[in-house]
């Protein structure tokens, strides 16, 4: 009995000695763990200044590049809406109605509510000059119809103050925007713009769908640079090509160049 007591105990000196080496190990990993902890929490803090740094100088870059080469501002027109100048000469409507009329028209469904468009038909959007405008609600079915008698009646009288051609050249520059705000922020955008696409704008003998397609792909690259960006989704609208660009570069967009 006295021989195996001697046993454990010489038994519990080396795993006390053991325990001691562990425990003097341990605290060396945690030393060298709050040393690593302070050069992350260092490292972190520069990189957030980089980041301010490099979102300022991409901010400065949008603000230089929208105001000298891709201007865009709001545009109002003059033009009355047909509808309430036929409505005004319809002796048989009430005020009641015309007013109702015009409240519907400028009504437009959104994310499942129905949302008031003020801006919806009277006033346009310019890019790089006055000259060159889209039309603010998303309608470029005068390009559609330009295509359509392009191909029955030729002329010259069809070139002059054509709104087709504004719409196509604003599309093209629009695009050329987008591809580039998507090189300065570091972004992907979903749908690939390439040169030979960009220019399919400025063609004469777009169909319809070609037409079409072109446009939703331009409109979901801007959509989702403004998401990227953090841009108010109250103010986004997917058929408002050139005001989401607006909403997007302006100097008001908080988060531009995150």
């Amino acid at each position: 009995d006295t021989e195996g007591l001697l046993r454990i105990k010489e038994e519990n000196q080396k795993h006390y000695r053991r325990a001691q080496r562990h425990q003097e190990k341990k605290e060396k990993i945690q030393k060298h763990n709050r040393k690593l902890g302070d050069l992350v929490e260092k490292k972190t803090y520069e990189l957030k200044t980089q980041y301010e740094h490099l979102a300022n100088l991409r901010r400065a870059h949008i603000l230089e590049l929208t105001s000298v080469i891709f201007p865009m501002e709001e545009v109002k027109t003059s033009m009355r809406d047909p509808a309430d100048v036929s409505s005004e000469s319809d002796n048989a409507m009430t005020s009641s109605t015309v007013s109702k009329l015009a409240e519907a028209r400028r009504t437009t469904y959104l994310s499942g509510r129905w949302v008031c468009d003020d801006h919806n038909g009277d006033t346009s959007i310019s890019i790089t000059g006055p000259w060159i405008i889209l039309p603010n609600n998303g309608d470029y079915s005068a390009y559609y119809s330009w295509v359509e008698e392009k191909k029955t009646t030729q002329g010259p009288d069809m070139e002059h103050n054509n709104p087709a051609h504004t719409i196509s050249a604003a599309l093209c520059y629009a695009t050329q925007l987008v591809n580039t705000l998507s090189l300065i922020l570091d972004v992907n955008l979903p749908k690939k713009l390439c040169n030979r696409q960009v220019n399919e704008f400025c063609g004469e003998n777009l169909s319809r769908h070609r037409f079409t397609r072109a446009v939703k792909k331009l409109n979901a690259n801007i959509l989702h640079l403004c998401f990227s960006q953090h841009v108010n989704l109250d103010l986004l609208h997917p058929l408002h090509t050139l005001r989401n660009l607006m909403y997007l570069v302006s100097p008001d967009t908080e988060n531009l160049g995150r």
